[in-house]
């Protein structure tokens, strides 16, 4: 089939306009038999090969995304907002009363709670988010670690657990074997402020500025 390229088209349209305002009933029947409808069909073929094009790249990203059995063995996160030590105690009970925790250590003076967890947990970071959340306070910052089982890391490389995908930014191409610390930059696991220089430096990674809850942005450390 021959492509009829943008001017074409427009002369076409043009062409059938003058027929029709003109009166010329002969050439605006030929026109609306056989041009016209020559054009919606190239138009039509030409939307179905970009919704192609969309298809293959969302494969392509698929086959570049591994499925991985890679659990969080242990949480360090700071929290924002605190006053005392009682607004501490009250996220400390958030963790406890969680059944994937084993134990929670707190530093006062920084804020800081370190969660380790049991194993076979399927915990992702909302899981702590939405705790220090619900005791009325927020996250500052959030590293985990995780025992990788030969994962390839990279920038813009991904990896999926249960129904999350983590995404590796800012990150030299390596094979993450045994415990690794990464840390999470999503909206809502580091201060506002910090968010916002992130956003103009991971701009390029259009899943960053998606906020979608199910994804995870990581660096390793």
């Amino acid at each position: 089939m021959t492509v009829i390229h943008s001017k074409q088209q427009k002369q076409l349209i043009t062409n059938y306009r003058v027929a029709a305002s003109t009166k010329d009933k002969r050439r605006t029947k030929k026109l609306i038999k056989i041009k016209i409808p020559l054009l919606i069909s190239i138009e039509f073929a030409v939307k179905k090969q970009i919704v192609m094009k969309h298809i293959i790249t969302l494969i392509i990203i698929g086959l570049f995304t591994i499925e991985a059995n890679a659990q969080i063995s242990k949480a360090e996160l700071v929290a924002t907002g605190l006053t005392c030590s009682m607004c501490s105690n009250a996220i400390n009970k958030q963790f406890k009363a969680m059944p994937e925790v084993e134990n929670v250590t707190t530093d006062l003076n920084s804020n800081t709670f370190t969660i380790y967890l049991k194993k076979g947990n399927v915990l992702s970071p909302k899981s702590f988010k939405d705790k220090v959340e619900k005791a009325g306070f927020f996250v500052g910052s959030l590293i985990l670690t995780i025992p990788f089982d030969n994962i390839k890391a990279g920038d813009n490389l991904s990896y999926n657990a249960k129904e999350s995908s983590y995404i590796f930014v800012d990150t030299k191409p390596q094979t993450l074997r045994g415990e690794v610390k990464v840390q999470v930059l999503d909206k809502g696991f580091v201060t506002q402020k910090e968010y916002k220089k992130l956003q103009k430096t991971f701009s390029k990674y259009p899943s960053y500025a998606a906020n979608n809850d199910k994804n995870f942005h990581l660096k390793t450390l």
